[in-house]
Parts: structure tokens; C-alpha cells; sequence
């Protein structure tokens, strides 16, 4: 009966102590915060025909406005370090940050040359609206990234993340990793991908595909499927009313 009760208070204490020192080091990464930054640009769009966008990493939303005329931007950047002055001095030296407009185009820089800071990265978060009948050109590093409601073309190239397209005109996407998700192209569609699912809806052209890896399901497709390569993965189809050529 003693040998119990003091197997049980050892294992009271013992839990106790699991869940005080979880506690504490819960409280230590809480107090340890990354550094964070937001920043607002903007530029008139009137007369533009289309908009480039060259970041690097971090996450972003691009959404069409039929009503804007201008081009606004959201960047929340992020270092990820808890001391401030080191974070500020980074972002002074490193990164490039800038909405600029040459004739009918506007560029879109964002991005961290990431050399020399040991183990610290930086991100830039971009949240941008704009006028939804310009062009759009997206060179992406890497992060989510979320486009929709653009009535004229767009053209996505993207080393990894997943992507999600609603809306748009024709699209074209070239993509390193990451699932891609499209619902609603009133064009032709275009995907080169090295891996990850692809998910295709609502399309008023033709779609054609090269895959390297990962499940492709295509439905409602108004022109033709065509499936150059697919690597491995399932692929599901439905509702296309042109033809349909897989080579898998």
C-alpha cells in the first residue's frame, strides 16, 4: 500500500512537472516574436495594360476590381528575429520593396536578397487589388498565393506553394511544387507542374496539362483536354465537350 501511494505521488509529480516545463517553454516561444512591418503602396492605373509582379517569399492574394483604378498594395513584412534594430537594419539593407509605373506597365518588386544572416529569413505578405481588366504576370519564389476575379489574361510562374485561380481570362502557369486549384477561365488554360494535385474547373477554352506528379481532376471543360505527360497520379474526367487526348 506505501510502495503504491508513493509510485503515485511520484507519478503525480512527475506529470506535474512534464506539463509546468511544456508551460514554460510555451511562454518562451510566445515572448519570442518575429518581426513585422507593413507597408502601403499605391499608383494610378488609369491608361495601364498590364501589371508584373516579381516577389519573392511569403504568401499572396491578387483580386480584381472592375471598379479600381488604381493599383493598391498591403506588404506585411516579416523577419524573423525578435530584435527589432537587427530586423531594421536588414530590411534596410535587403530588401526591395517598390510599386513603380513606366507607360502602360506597373512592376510589383518584393523581395529579400537573404545573404549573410545566418538563420534568419525574410518574407513579404502581399495583399493587392486592381483594376480587373489588366493583364497579369506573377514571377513567385515561393508561399500560397491566391489570384481572382482578372478578366484578362494571366500568366503565373511559381517555384512552390499551393495555388488557387478564381475568374480570370486565359491563364498560363508554370510550377515548380504545390497543389493548383482553378475554377473559372474564360480562356484557354496552360499548366507545366513538377508535383502536387491539380484541380480544374469552369473552363471556356481548351486546357492542356504536363505533369510530372500528382492527381489531375478536369470537369467542365467547353473546348479540348489535352494531357501532354502525367508522371504518376490519378487523373479524373468529366464533362469536357471537345476532345480529349491523354498521354499517360
Amino acid at each position: 500500500m506505501l510502495k503504491t501511494a508513493i509510485s503515485t505521488l511520484k507519478g503525480t509529480v512527475m506529470r506535474s512537472f512534464i506539463v509546468m516545463a511544456m508551460f514554460a517553454t510555451s511562454l518562451a516561444q510566445a515572448s519570442w516574436m518575429n518581426y513585422e512591418e507593413v507597408r502601403e503602396l499605391d499608383v494610378d492605373a488609369v491608361g495601364a495594360s498590364n501589371f508584373f509582379i516579381d516577389a519573392g517569399a511569403g504568401s499572396m492574394t491578387v483580386k480584381g476590381d472592375a471598379s479600381a483604378d488604381s493599383i493598391k498594395v498591403t506588404a506585411t513584412i516579416q523577419v524573423e528575429t525578435g530584435d527589432d534594430e537587427k530586423a531594421q537594419k536588414i530590411i534596410a539593407k535587403d530588401l526591395t520593396l517598390s510599386l513603380d509605373r513606366n507607360g502602360d506597365r506597373v512592376v510589383l518588386k518584393s523581395f529579400f536578397d537573404n545573404g549573410g544572416w545566418g538563420d534568419i529569413s525574410g518574407s513579404v505578405r502581399l495583399e493587392v487589388v486592381m483594376p480587373a481588366g489588366i493583364s497579369l504576370r506573377v514571377d513567385d519564389g515561393s508561399g500560397s498565393m491566391i489570384i481572382e476575379d482578372i478578366e484578362a489574361d494571366v500568366e503565373i510562374d511559381d517555384g512552390s506553394g499551393s495555388l488557387k485561380v478564381y475568374n480570370v481570362g486565359a491563364l498560363e502557369i508554370d510550377d515548380g511544387s504545390g497543389s493548383i486549384e482553378i475554377e473559372g477561365a474564360s480562356g484557354d488554360v496552360s499548366i507545366v507542374d513538377g508535383s502536387g494535385s491539380i484541380r480544374v474547373e469552369k473552363v471556356g477554352g481548351s486546357v492542356t496539362i504536363d505533369d510530372g506528379s500528382g492527381s489531375i481532376n478536369v470537369s467542365d471543360v467547353e473546348k479540348d483536354l489535352i494531357i501532354k505527360e502525367d508522371g504518376s497520379g490519378g487523373l479524373s474526367v468529366s464533362n469536357v465537350r471537345g476532345n480529349v487526348e491523354a498521354d499517360t
